[in-house]
């Protein structure tokens, strides 16, 4: 299973706020199930969404073909 990129700038910059958001609020006290703003993070990060590659969705323009 390749890890193709299937997120877009906009998704991307939605997880990456989301999840600094949820890691803030876990620092500051906030409930620990906060600490899973490291998934969107991660995702973000690489551009890849386990969850999208099982639906088939994808966010982001096609890969130019080679």
């Amino acid at each position: 299973m390749r890890m193709e990129r299937n997120e877009g700038l906009t998704d991307r910059l939605i997880r990456a706020v989301v999840g600094v958001a949820l890691i803030v609020w876990a620092l500051t006290g906030g409930p620990v199930w906060a600490w899973i703003g490291v998934v969107p993070l991660l995702t973000a990060a690489v551009g890849w969404c386990p969850l999208y590659s099982v639906l088939g969705v994808r966010t982001c323009a096609a890969s130019p073909q080679h």
